[in-house]
């Protein structure tokens, strides 16, 4: 009487010692940066006496900070800025920025390289140099203290020019001409024709420029002096007097600020790693 045959036992698949070490070295490169997150919304949840108890759990926690926080005209105030200029800034910049890098990458002109060189070299210019012409700008047309002074000089940005002008540039021509053919003006093709064929770019470029224009803190801190024009950044630094620093307020006004920026990378994370690898292979 013969046996069937057992079938071989399945192979566990080995895992590489490197393969570890860069798992290890990526789960601790997490937490060093996850660490700072969570100390700043449990240090939220504690009283003034127990800020500086380092328990990331406090003993007691409360939520008297953010009735406080929200409770207080001024950072709804704040808040409303900050939303107001990013949501601007990001617009003209997804506008603006998508237009003239279709323009450089689908026109034809004399002195083409010669404008996208000039755009491309403003990236070299560190913005602590940029600061006082600004500034003077600013003073000669009267924008000081005002949310376009905040705005202007990020309404266009080389960097999402050049970001727009690769992705434009891997749009068919023949696509284009078949537009031209039915008749369709240049503004018309570029909008329901080109866009579309973006969205990665643009998804990317949107973000980023939220992102930087909601935490931005420089710029605004030199532009504004009234406490109704402060942004998220600048008006949680209020807290910080020179009898005592309000760590407690701090940290609930920089979890509250913190929230958007968390959920616009948790939803739209794709957008970003795609619009990044892909700028990144077109450059």
């Amino acid at each position: 009487m013969t046996t069937a045959p057992t079938a071989p036992a399945l192979a566990m698949p080995r895992i590489r010692p490197g393969r570890i070490v860069i798992w290890t070295l990526l789960f601790l490169g997490g937490v060093i940066m996850v660490t700072p997150l969570i100390f700043m919304f449990s240090t939220s949840l504690k009283t003034a006496g127990q800020v500086y108890d380092l328990r990331m759990i406090p003993a007691a926690p409360t939520l008297d900070n953010y009735i406080k926080v929200l409770s207080d005209g001024r950072f709804l105030r704040w808040f409303f800025n900050s939303t107001i200029i990013a949501l601007t800034v990001t617009l003209s910049n997804v506008f603006f920025d998508s237009l003239v890098g279709y323009t450089l990458a689908k026109f034809r002109f004399r002195g083409r390289y010669f404008v996208f060189l000039a755009i491309l070299s403003t990236l070299m210019i560190p913005t602590e140099m940029l600061v006082i012409p600004w500034y003077l700008m600013s003073a000669e047309f009267g924008w000081l203290n005002s949310y376009w002074g905040i705005m202007f000089p990020g309404m266009m940005t080389a960097f999402g020019t050049f970001l727009m002008k690769q992705f434009f540039e891997t749009v068919p021509d023949d696509f284009l001409e078949a537009a031209r053919i039915d008749g369709l003006n240049e503004f018309t093709i570029w909008w329901r024709i080109a866009m579309p064929l973006v969205t990665p770019a643009l998804s990317a470029l949107a973000i980023f420029t939220f992102l930087g224009n909601w935490t931005a803190f420089f710029w605004p801190l030199i532009v504004t002096t009234s406490q109704e024009l402060y942004t998220l950044p600048i008006g949680l630094s209020s807290f910080a007097v020179e009898q005592a620093i309000q760590w407690e307020m701090i940290m609930t006004g920089a979890s509250l600020a913190t929230l958007p920026t968390l959920l616009v990378f948790l939803l739209l994370q794709r957008y970003i790693v795609r619009g990044v690898m892909l700028a990144g292979l077109k450059g």
